[in-house]
């Protein structure tokens, strides 16, 4: 075990407030003078009536203070940032893009500083967290170098409201944003409440030094969402989050003329049946607990065929007992670290005995790695990985997206029932099948109710041209990823590709 301890106090917890003050050099206008962080709102750092802690989720400390706005601030903040909205938008494209890659620039200035607070923030290992940021760079570097054509006779919308999950802040929610502010259009999101608001508080200050008109604004979600998606003053929305919070921002927006883009989560299914390539899957299972599982395209739910069952949980088995799992700060390695808070592990966990009270079968319970921890260090946020069989079909682990490193197995007996199996959460946003038979994985892959199969391989969100949205209750709303990124929040007159009510 390292005990890395000086005077009482954890290493760790050093370098933590060491990020904090180094923040602090870069970016002192994001800051009050206690060393709080504000709120950018319209060119403005707004100060609020009260602040909430950020906790990290690597040993439960808290690293900074984020700002808690109020409704009516929110809504004044609304209005500031539409404001910015029109002589924005009568920029010429290309003083817009000079903007933008100013922006870019100022991340890669500071990037190895937004790297390592991002990993604090939500609990990410370093190449986690690299991979997060660099993402998001290369990513505006390419809508950069392609966005003239997309926006050919397109206009922007005026303000763009951004609702985020806490799991990807750069390579999805940032640049959303960018992309968006690049098209013309003002931009103001929320500071995801579960995580991420320090290293993205810090983001939006370069993007406000770059001329950028994008706000951030940080407050509970039941409070502020009547001014981020009910507003007039809000043009578009982008939302990605869980279905019951997704629906309800659907049913307000379906009554109005708002764009909106909703992602929602859904159950990722992989389907296996006449099969050998155990090695490759081995791989592929392996790459899948990236970040603990706690992304919208996760696979959770391995639906196998009868025979195969054994020599499935076999590779099961040998693969995830040589995962790491620990501290991602330390120095040692680890292949991924907390879950986004101790709150989400132990509900994990009460999922699971109630699972097993109900007849559940754990065929596979990994450990920690009991030399990636300091000493007396807080571990509630750690899950390691678990293999259920046999659930209930009334279970909840059965029926929903668990968003962390528990994976289900259900046995089936015949192609409808592997069909049926892994559609049962009307709709996800990937699916695969895994089968030595080609002819069979065509005709498997068509029936899968999911935005976007592979076939003996992982589909992911996708970066730059790709296009990426969902089916059924797993999306609601425009596309995105690519040119569908940029038509989401434009007025033209191409179609809008997307999942829509009719």
């Amino acid at each position: 075990m390292l005990d890395t301890e000086i005077i009482g106090e954890p290493l760790h917890h050093l370098e933590s407030r060491r990020l904090l003050a180094e923040a602090r050099r870069a970016v002192p206008e994001a800051f009050d003078d206690q060393g709080r962080l504000l709120s950018p709102i319209a060119g403005r750092w707004a100060r609020p009536p009260a602040w909430f802690n950020a906790v990290s989720p690597i040993d439960s400390s808290v690293i900074a203070e984020l700002p808690l706005l109020g409704a009516a601030q929110v809504a004044t903040g609304v209005e500031q940032a539409a404001a910015e909205s029109t002589p924005w938008a009568a920029r010429p494209l290309e003083d817009r893009a000079l903007a933008v890659a100013e922006a870019v620039v100022q991340l890669q200035m500071h990037r190895d500083l937004l790297i390592r607070i991002l990993a604090w923030d939500i609990g990410k290992t370093l190449p986690t967290a690299s991979n997060d940021v660099d993402r998001c760079i290369a990513g505006i570097a390419w809508y950069l170098e392609q966005v003239g054509p997309m926006l050919d006779g397109r206009k922007p919308l005026g303000l763009v409201s951004n609702i985020a999950s806490w799991n990807y802040p750069f390579s999805v929610l940032l640049l959303n944003v960018l992309v968006q502010s690049l098209a013309g259009n003002s931009v103001i999101a929320k500071i995801p409440t579960q995580g991420g608001g320090v290293s993205l508080t810090l983001a939006f200050a370069l993007l406000r030094r770059a001329g950028l008109p994008v706000s951030l604004v940080g407050g509970r979600g039941r409070d502020l969402s009547e001014a981020l998606v009910g507003h007039p003053r809000i043009a578009g929305v982008a939302f990605i989050g869980g279905r019951a919070n997704g629906a309800e921002v659907h049913r307000r927006l379906r009554e109005t003329d708002k764009r909106y883009a909703l992602e929602m989560e859904g159950v990722n299914a992989y389907a296996i049946t006449h099969f050998t390539d155990w090695d490759t899957l081995s791989q592929q299972l392996r790459a899948g607990f990236d970040f603990g599982k706690q992304r919208c395209t996760a696979y959770t739910r391995w639906v196998v065929e009868k025979s195969l069952v054994p020599r499935f949980v076999r590779m099961y088995v040998d693969t995830v007992s040589t995962l790491r799992v620990g501290n991602p700060v330390l120095g040692a390695h680890v292949d991924y670290g907390p879950l986004i808070a101790s709150s989400k592990a132990e509900e994990l966990r009460a999922l699971i005995a109630e699972a097993r009270e109900q007849g559940t079968a754990v065929l596979y319970q990994g450990a920690l790695a009991e030399d990636a921890f300091t000493a007396r260090q807080e571990r509630g946020a750690y899950l390691p990985p678990t293999l259920l069989f046999g659930l209930p079909q009334d279970s909840e682990l059965y029926l929903r997206e668990p968003f962390g490193p528990v994976d289900v197995l259900v046995s089936v007996d015949s192609e409808e029932e592997l069909v049926r199996e892994a559609n049962v959460s009307n709709g996800a946003l990937v699916a695969s099948v895994a089968t030595d038979d080609p002819e069979l994985a065509q005709r498997i892959a068509a029936r899968l109710h999911a935005f976007k199969v592979g076939i003996n391989a992982l589909r992911s969100r996708g970066d730059r041209e790709e296009s990426f949205g969902g089916k059924g209750g797993s999306w609601a709303g425009a596309f995105v990823g690519g040119t569908h990124l940029v038509r989401a929040f434009t007025d033209g007159p191409h179609p809008i590709e997307g999942n829509w009510p009719d």
